[in-house]
């Protein structure tokens, strides 16, 4: 059975209007993909809106008050709550074979070995099952002066483990945050640069790892269906503005989805859910532009904007 719904079935159910365009791509592919019962890893402040006919647990490594100590910068966002506390790499508490879906969004460039996560991934879903996704594209960020991590990189970081390349990328992580305050020019840049890098590494602090364009992250897929052996498909893949969006889908037949929703306090329920978020996003949109990233890549815009666009 077919997990993409139409319009005419959507209408049917009383939601027959895609998504609208303030929730770009990941909506899209939320309502056109998702079904059934699944987990989103890492959410913290922003929840992956999903339609009616799939429900989601929220997956962090630590509990949700303790996420509010360790994220004091989003102080004045609201956390999702955490339903499910597990190291989102390796989903230990989770049975094989037993999700719809996994939601990851702005995680798989956290990993040191991604790979090996969507291997892992793959195994706690259903025949059938989907995995949705997200990275940051790293022209659009604070990692803009970083190369894109090759593919043959990655693999390495697989076949090896990550202890040969861990000091290399706390290097780059750290140079590139340091740069968008500091001038780069400045004698002391290289030392003031390592001394970051070693607190950072030293403190085992979540970073970029990896880091991807549209392209190299389509590049990495492809090879990470090599390396487990064609066990999924990409059905969806799409960059919209400063991220880049697949969906993989495990090989089997689809599962069988869930109903949507089709009383009146449902979808009454599911509205306020998506105004909620809407919320929330706009406040995180306030936050973004406040910071010294949004600065930094100010010049990116400008001239994407002279450009007219052009992809």
């Amino acid at each position: 059975m077919d997990n993409v719904r139409s319009s005419a079935e959507l209408a049917t159910v009383g939601a027959a209007a895609p998504p609208p365009a303030y929730l770009d791509a990941r909506a899209e592919f939320a309502y056109r993909f998702l079904c059934g019962t699944g987990l989103e890893i890492g959410a913290l402040n922003r929840r992956l809106p999903v339609p009616g006919w799939a429900k989601s647990r929220n997956v962090d490594r630590l509990p949700t008050d303790e996420l509010r100590a360790a994220y004091a910068e989003l102080k004045y966002l609201d956390l999702a709550s955490v339903d499910v506390v597990d190291d989102g790499e390796r989903l230990e508490t989770i049975e094989a074979g037993s999700q719809d879906f996994i939601i990851a969004n702005h995680f798989l460039e956290h990993t040191e070995d991604p790979i090996g996560t969507i291997s892992i991934h793959l195994r706690k879903l259903k025949p059938g099952g989907v995995l949705f996704y997200a990275v940051p594209d790293k022209r659009f960020t604070f990692d803009h002066r970083r190369e894109a991590t090759a593919v043959d990189h990655i693999l390495r970081d697989h076949e090896e483990g990550p202890a040969w390349s861990r000091r290399e990328h706390y290097d780059e992580y750290g140079a590139a945050v340091l740069g968008g305050e500091r001038d780069r020019e400045e004698q002391d840049f290289a030392e003031q640069a390592e001394r970051y890098s070693r607190e950072l590494e030293t403190g085992s602090a979540s970073i970029h790892v990896h880091t991807f364009t549209a392209s190299s992250f389509l590049a990495f897929l492809l090879k990470c269906r090599e390396c487990v052996a064609a066990a999924f498909e990409i059905e969806a893949f799409s960059r919209h503005e400063e991220e880049v969006i697949a969906v993989l889908r495990r090989v089997g037949d689809d599962p069988v989805p869930a109903s949507p929703p089709t009383t009146a306090p449902e979808l009454v329920a599911e509205t306020e859910l998506l105004r909620t978020q809407i919320g929330q996003l706009e406040r995180e949109l306030a936050r973004l532009k406040a910071s010294s990233s949004w600065r930094v890549t100010e010049p990116l815009r400008a001239a994407k904007a002279r450009l007219g666009g052009r992809r």
